[in-house]
């Protein structure tokens, strides 16, 4: 049986991993990325592959996965901003 601390820690990766929803919705919708901050983007992408890589040193799926759906959408909202930036 999980601990609460495993519970926890389920919990807040999921919430992190959602974290970008609305934006990636918002520059869908309205195909405007200049509220859209790369830096930002960027940094985050570091530190979220920093903890893949860190879930990986400690065969940990949770931060393994919660982690990699947050730089899949990361990844995402970056693409989608350098497209739309070229209309």
């Amino acid at each position: 049986m999980a601990s609460i601390s495993q519970y926890v820690g389920i919990a807040a990766g999921v919430l992190t991993g959602i974290s970008l929803l609305p934006q990636l919705i918002k520059l869908v919708r309205e195909k405007k990325p200049e509220n859209v901050s790369i830096g930002m983007l960027t940094v985050l992408l570091a530190g979220l592959s920093g903890w893949v890589w860190y879930g990986i040193l400690k065969e940990d799926y949770p931060i393994i996965v919660t982690n990699a759906f947050s730089m899949l959408t990361n990844v995402v909202i970056l693409i989608l901003s350098s497209i739309y930036k070229r209309k």
